[in-house]
């Protein structure tokens, strides 16, 4: 992904010279979370709505206000995770985008990003998702991987979802037709599946099979 081409160069910015009152009525126009302040193509920092909305000292200037700025930003050669990572941390939908001379670029739009993470093979292919948790040191991404693949699975990806004091848990994508053996494979080898958005036909037959004894044993 080249961020440059999803950089929008239209939306407008503050200027530290601008007023509160200014500053809230662009908020209005340009519904975001975020806009930039800066001194031609300098970057002095981020405005966040919720907190210029909140003051009443609407004829004040930006640059009397400097200490509220936040300072991040994304740089025109970051890739799509350290951006996904850049909007959850800032809580933003906006993102200031530099070069590497610390240019103002433009931003980028989250709802943008979103939709081109939403065409990538990991959403877009059809397959299936799994959750596993194995204790933290007993877990290899090779052992994932080889696990899926001597069942002739074919892993679209896998990411770390959460890492708690012991264990760790994984998040899966397989594209394959022996989900269930996959799924069988990865408990004998000590993993907890979590979760699966096909039906665990493992799961259901022993569920099968316990309903049945326990309507057999109540005759």
């Amino acid at each position: 992904m080249n961020i440059l081409d999803y950089i929008q160069t239209d939306l407008e910015s503050f200027h530290p010279d601008d007023s509160i009152r200014v500053a809230k009525e662009l908020f209005q126009k340009q519904p975001f979370s975020h806009i930039a302040v800066l001194v031609e193509k300098k970057l002095l920092g981020v405005v966040s709505k919720n907190d210029l909305v909140a003051l009443d000292q609407n004829s004040k200037k930006i640059s009397d206000l400097m200490y509220m700025l936040s300072s991040f930003h994304a740089n025109d050669t970051d890739s799509f995770l350290e951006l996904l990572h850049l909007f959850a941390t800032n809580e933003t939908d906006t993102l200031p985008v530099l070069n590497k001379s610390k240019e103002f670029l433009g931003y980028l739009d989250l709802s943008e990003v979103l939709s081109l993470f939403s065409s990538t093979d990991f959403l877009s292919q059809e397959g299936v998702f799994l959750g596993l948790e194995k204790e933290s040191s007993g877990y290899s991404m090779t052992e994932i991987a080889q696990i899926i693949e001597t069942n002739k699975g074919k892993l679209l990806g896998v990411f770390v979802s959460k890492t708690k004091e012991n264990t760790t848990e994984i998040t899966v994508k397989i594209n394959t037709k022996n989900a269930d053996e996959i799924i069988q494979s990865f408990r004998r080898f000590d993993y907890t599946v979590r979760s699966s958005l096909r039906n665990d036909s493992y799961l259901e037959d022993l569920e099968n099979r316990s309903n049945y004894l326990q309507k057999y044993l109540t005759l």
